[in-house]
């Protein structure tokens, strides 16, 4: 793969460049487990959803020319629901973190599949939490995700246990980092 260059996007950048980032997104879930929950429109509304959040940020990869991955987070509601639906009990400092405005949710981390096994996907997300004022780092993955969670534990990622969405869909896997350490 020739050279990959990252760049961070503001909310209004991003809600530009919506539309190729759509396109990343079915292209590096094309053919994937869960092909149904990869819908290009149901994306755009989950990030045109997120894009309102306080802190949003997006990060893009780009190799000659093309998109090759990006992920995205914003900073996670000063309350606790967030941490509605996890099983088992909430350690304290996370309740603080997040109260604080310290605690930073990494979604849609996705990279193209000429890109993996090439840290795009390591600097993607290391690129994002470099900002500064964020403790803790909060990601949800399907159960089932096995490059997902491996993934997150080589990046030195805990996992905190399931939660059960409000929505009532399945369980998924919380998974933490602390920061600035």
């Amino acid at each position: 793969m020739t050279e990959v260059f990252l760049r961070r996007l503001s909310r209004w950048q991003a809600d530009r460049e919506r539309d190729a980032v759509a396109d990343l997104y079915v292209e590096a879930y094309k053919g994937m487990p869960s092909e149904e929950f990869h819908d290009r429109e149901e994306y755009l509304r989950r990030l045109g959803e997120h894009v309102q959040r306080s802190g949003f940020e997006l990060v893009i990869a780009s190799a000659g020319g093309r998109l090759v991955g990006s992920v995205y987070g914003y900073q996670a509601d000063r309350t606790d629901e967030w941490w509605h639906g996890l099983h088992g009990e909430l350690p304290g400092e996370l309740v603080e973190l997040t109260a604080a405005g310290r605690a930073f949710v990494m979604t849609e981390l996705m990279v193209l599949p000429s890109g993996r096994r090439s840290r795009v996907a390591t600097r993607l997300q290391e690129h994002l939490l470099s900002r500064s004022g964020i403790s803790l780092a909060v990601t949800l993955i399907d159960q089932d995700n096995a490059p997902a969670r491996g993934a997150l534990q080589s990046w030195s990622w805990q996992n905190l246990g399931k939660i059960t969405p409000p929505s009532g869909g399945p369980p998924r896997e919380a998974w933490t980092r602390r920061l600035g350490r």
